[in-house]
């Protein structure tokens, strides 16, 4: 009798173990996880109802089950029925309209999702997730229009847009380019209209901007402004190193930068400065210079661009400069994205058109720089400056002086490097120096379109 109590005794704490095992098991066991699948959808209140809804199933322990229905007050399709199991943690799926419907008499349309993983938890069936989606319908595109545009533009140069763009669901509106930039535009008179100005780089050899509107349904509107363009011919400048200037003006910048830091060798000096530096100054510059402002554009006038009085041009915009050193072709090449003028020693600067200084400091091979954003995307630069009487913050008047021609940066000599730039973009000072080009192309195109658009 008291053996079997015994036994029997054994057997129960055997048995309790082996419970207290199983439910430790199940608890801490990834098959018995109990956590529902995780879904995500590609789109987030509106659908077009043609575009793919993509849909992605999170799940520790796998996916056992997927089904999504479409659902109208009137009618109920299922889109996908996927019952195939799986151990993948992810899985994803597309949503598409029921073959052979194309609109549906409603408003908005209910995607319920469900999905169960191959957990398993609750006496083997499994987690399940029940889960409704609602979108409204928008099957149209924006409404998108051009209003007035440049009639040319020329490689290296400016130009202008003006347009109409409206949709109650408008989610973006940007002009794109065939070499990846893409302008910004800003509103413009009165609600749905739009204006930018746009460049076409010295070293692109093509340009096309569309205008593009999308609304958050997916739908989208596409517009190319038509500009005929005309090629321009810029100068191709081989210029010889000499012993003088390597270990004149390059070595002093060396000491300077610290991306020629441990760099003893001349030629290699050279090269950091003219790629390396010149590429991190400029990277600041388009940095800066790519801000466009949200706010509504009445008017835009600027008077011509003349920074140095009898300023002289010793150097031209869009130079390409291709160096060589005692045999040694093409060490190095840059391209010269500003105008370069001289006058006196130290000679004034002044601001042609009024804005905001949103740069004043030192930046590498361009020295002391004072930068202005004028507005609507446009803003000019003034390097190799010895005195500057601004900072950043500061909004000059037209005709206020802004600092002093000099040597800093990389400058053989006294003068100022003027650079004009269009949300980021190099352009040719020449033509916002000249009245007419500034009427013909820009100015005329904003009357033409106001009058069209108050005529509306």
């Amino acid at each position: 009798m008291r053996r079997g109590r015994n036994g029997s005794g054994i057997i129960g704490w055997v048995l309790i173990a082996v419970v207290l095992g199983a439910l430790g098991f199940m608890a801490f066991s990834q098959s018995f996880e109990r956590e529902d699948p995780k879904v995500t959808l590609s789109l987030d209140g509106y659908w077009n109802f043609k575009d793919p809804i993509h849909v992605n199933v999170e799940d520790a322990s796998g996916l056992k089950s997927f089904k999504a229905t479409l659902m109208t007050p009137h009618d109920e399709w299922v889109v996908v029925d996927d019952t195939t199991p799986s151990k993948e943690i992810k899985r994803s799926f597309d949503v598409l309209p029921p073959k052979g419907v194309r609109r549906v008499d409603s408003p908005s349309v209910t995607l319920k999702i469900e999905a169960t993983d191959n957990s398993l938890w609750g006496l083997f069936m499994g987690n399940t997730l029940k889960e409704e989606f609602t979108y409204v319908i928008d099957q149209r595109r924006p409404n998108l229009a051009i209003v007035a545009n440049s009639y040319k533009i020329q490689k290296g140069g400016s130009a202008i847009v003006v347009f109409k763009a409206d949709d109650p669901h408008m989610e973006s509106l940007k002009i794109e380019t065939n070499f990846g930039k893409t302008f910004i535009a800003q509103p413009f008179i009165k609600e749905g209209y739009y204006a930018s100005l746009l460049a076409w780089p010295v070293q692109e050899q093509s340009f096309t901007a569309t205008v593009v509107a999308r609304d958050r349904a997916g739908n989208e509107a596409r517009s190319t402004v038509p500009l005929r363009l005309k090629d321009h011919v810029y100068r191709v400048s081989n210029i010889e190193l000499s012993d003088a200037f390597l270990d004149g003006k390059i070595a002093q910048l060396a000491n300077e930068y610290e991306q020629t830091a441990g760099v003893d060798d001349r030629l290699e000096q050279f090269k950091i400065i003219n790629e390396k530096v010149r590429s991190d100054n400029e990277k600041i510059i388009h940095d800066i210079t790519s801000k466009v402002s949200k706010n509504i554009v009445t008017d835009f006038n600027p008077a011509p661009f003349y920074p140095l009085v009898n300023g002289q041009k010793v150097a031209d915009f869009g130079d390409h400069r291709i160096y060589s050193y005692k045999g040694q072709q093409n060490l190095s090449n840059a391209y010269h994205m500003g105008l370069d003028l001289a006058s006196v020693h130290m000679g004034p600067i002044v601001a042609s058109n009024g804005g905001k200084i949103v740069f004043s400091q030192p930046n590498g091979i361009y020295g002391n720089l004072p930068i202005i954003d004028h507005g609507f995307g446009l803003y000019t630069l003034y390097g190799h400056c010895s005195e500057v009487d601004v900072q950043e913050g500061d909004n000059v008047a037209a005709g206020q002086q802004i600092a002093k021609t000099g040597l800093s940066g990389y400058a053989m000599g006294d003068h100022l490097h003027f650079g004009i730039l269009v949300q980021g973009i190099e352009v040719r000072p020449e033509e916002w120096m000249d009245t007419k080009w500034i009427y013909d192309n820009i100015t005329s195109v904003i009357d033409d379109a106001k009058v069209i658009i108050n005529q509306r």
